[in-house]
């Protein structure tokens, strides 16, 4: 069969059908303005007369609502509606348009007094129980389409630019010699003026909107419906939790000057979200954390709490970045911090200014086998682990066993170790805080692993004892020798390593995992496993100058450590 050409549309078709679409957004935008001032504005004065709230609130909230309406319905609408049914013989709308432009300044008055209706609504709504269940009432309505009184007062904030983007789509269909073509250019003239100026207020209100869409997720709880709030991400993300190695799905809004830290909430319509904490931007720290089950995390910390977060990889989802970026024009714009922020900082542990008047970073259970203060390890009968709430270090229940007001938690008492205890409350003990002195094994793995040459997990295996998993670390400062810990976070090393004059075997024994290498010097020998060959490798090239005397280099593609994963291996 042949195919039928498609009829080319002709250039008076699509003049017909911009002005028709002029009309139809017309009639939609009267229908808007009809709910706002006959239905809202009406029942709310209505009210208002039971001196139950001032008619002056409402007027105000409003402002010259009615004017429009007045307008539009009775004026331009019928003018439209007339031109469209006699478009065969007057095919024009420019000299309906301009009798539009002596009006503008009534959209004018309702831009300039959007913001404070915005405020005024807001206020009345959380003070007076009447006036929210009217306001309640009418958006249960079919007519409003589940949509907000806010969400409705935008409509003629963003009216103005419609004609605009309408009138320029036709000029480009209208012939230069075309009737209507002065009458046209004259409208876009003047509503391109009124546009312009509401330009401003147009960004402000689109912003606006989507606040009024997160109030509404956060099931209208949150105050965050103010002008000076700007969102800059939002997203899930999986947040780490503070004892173990579990992961959750947690929603994040981060603006211009907050963090919301939400849950999600179970919804038959729409996303919903609970919000667990509101963290403010002002003093906020990001650090990139190294963790072994998750890749790509980070350390949001903030005066209200501290939250550890795992990055995705598009540039569209939250990121370290996007925080940073955040706090960086955050310190631009506030003139009490001078300093620069810089884009990749290492955050150091809670300075003794910053002791419970911020919340810590927890670390976790499975980042230390023994007691952060009194270096005992730790077993699941006589010695659990605590955290102390104002530094977040695991420590023995003999050394939590104090209680101290923590500002950030609203000076409530909660438990926090010794050595935070005599710093809060000024009972300082000089013996032990100042005399005892460290054994030659009490160096912290995380100070060692800031500055290292090489730092992960191996499997381990002295003599015939049995293989475990350690986490390594050749520290800079003492670059000959290799730190065994049992755990990332531990204050004091399992046992250490001399490298120097140390033998060092590739080929692995035929009882060893595939993926390993031996330390032996004497009778002594020190077996050890990798995940890859390839980080296998990497260990040995900086062991092999190590066993020489010659002071290895950090690896150049790293951020001077390397966190390896449990090998797979069954000989392990």
């Amino acid at each position: 069969m042949n195919s039928i050409p498609e009829q080319k549309e002709t250039n008076e078709q699509k003049l017909f059908k911009i002005a028709n679409e002029l009309l139809q957004t017309e009639k939609a935008y009267v229908a808007r303005l009809n709910l706002l001032d006959k239905v809202f504005y009406a029942k709310l004065i209505e009210e208002a007369r039971k001196d139950t709230f001032t008619m002056d609130v409402v007027k105000n909230i409003f402002s010259n609502i009615s004017s429009i309406h007045t307008f539009h319905s009775q004026f331009l609408l019928p003018d439209l509606e007339k031109r469209m049914g006699e478009w065969t013989s007057t095919p024009r709308i420019g000299d309906i348009l301009q009798k539009l432009t002596p009006f503008l300044k009534m959209y004018a008055e309702y831009v300039r007094n959007f913001d404070h209706a915005m405020d005024l609504l807001k206020q009345w709504t959380d003070r007076s129980p009447p006036f929210k269940a009217i306001i309640l009432e009418i958006q249960s309505q079919e007519a409003c389409g589940s949509l907000s009184l806010q969400h409705h007062m935008l409509e003629p904030v963003q009216r103005v630019p419609r004609y605009e983007m309408l009138l320029k789509d036709y000029l480009k269909k209208l012939p230069q010699d075309h009737i209507d073509r002065r009458d046209a250019e004259k409208s876009l003239e003047i509503i391109a003026m009124a546009a312009t100026h509401s330009n401003t207020a147009i960004r402000k209100t689109e912003n606006l909107k989507k606040l009024l869409e997160i109030y509404e997720m956060l099931g209208e709880e949150e105050d965050i419906v103010n002008p000076s709030n700007e969102l800059i991400k939002e997203g899930h993300i999986l947040k780490l939790a503070a004892r173990n190695t579990s992961a959750m799905d947690r929603y994040l809004f981060l603006f211009n000057n907050m963090l919301l830290y939400c849950v999600p909430k179970f919804s038959l319509v729409g996303q919903k979200f609970t919000v667990r904490t509101r963290i403010g931007i002002e003093g906020m720290k990001v650090m990139e954390t190294y963790n072994e089950d998750y890749p790509h995390t980070f350390q949001v910390s903030g005066k209200e709490r501290t939250l550890e977060l795992q990055a995705r990889y598009r540039p569209e989802h939250l990121s370290r970045s996007a925080f940073q970026e955040t706090i960086h024009i955050s310190l631009q714009k506030n003139e009490t911090f001078k300093s620069a922020f810089k884009d990749v900082e290492e955050v150091p542990d809670l300075k003794i200014s910053e002791l419970g008047k911020r919340a810590p970073r927890w670390i976790r259970d499975n980042e230390v086998t023994m007691c952060m203060k009194c270096k005992e390890s730790f077993n699941a009968i006589t010695r659990r682990r605590h955290h102390c709430r104002a530094c977040g270090y695991v420590v023995c229940w003999k050394c939590s066993d104090y209680k101290a007001t923590l500002e950030y938690e609203g000076n409530k008492m909660n438990k926090v170790c010794k050595d935070c205890f005599c710093i809060l409350t000024g009972h300082i003990d000089s013996e032990e805080r100042e005399g005892k002195k460290k054994g030659i094994l009490e160096v912290s793995s995380g100070s060692c692993e800031i500055l290292s040459i090489m730092c992960g997990f191996l499997q381990y295996c002295e003599k015939n004892k049995p293989w475990q998993k350690v986490w390594c670390v050749i520290p800079q400062k003492e670059a000959l020798v290799l730190y065994l810990y049992g755990a990332p976070q531990d204050v004091k090393a399992q046992s250490t390593i001399p490298l120097l004059g140390y033998l060092v075997e590739d080929s692995p024994r035929p009882t060893d995992p595939p993926v390993s290498f031996r330390l032996s010097q004497s009778k002594s020998v020190h077996s050890f496993a990798a995940e890859s060959e390839e980080l296998k490798q990497r260990w040995l090239k900086v062991i092999r100058m190590a066993v020489t005397g010659e002071v290895p280099k950090p690896p150049e593609d790293n951020h001077s450590t390397e966190i390896t994963q449990e090998p797979s291996s069954n000989g392990v």
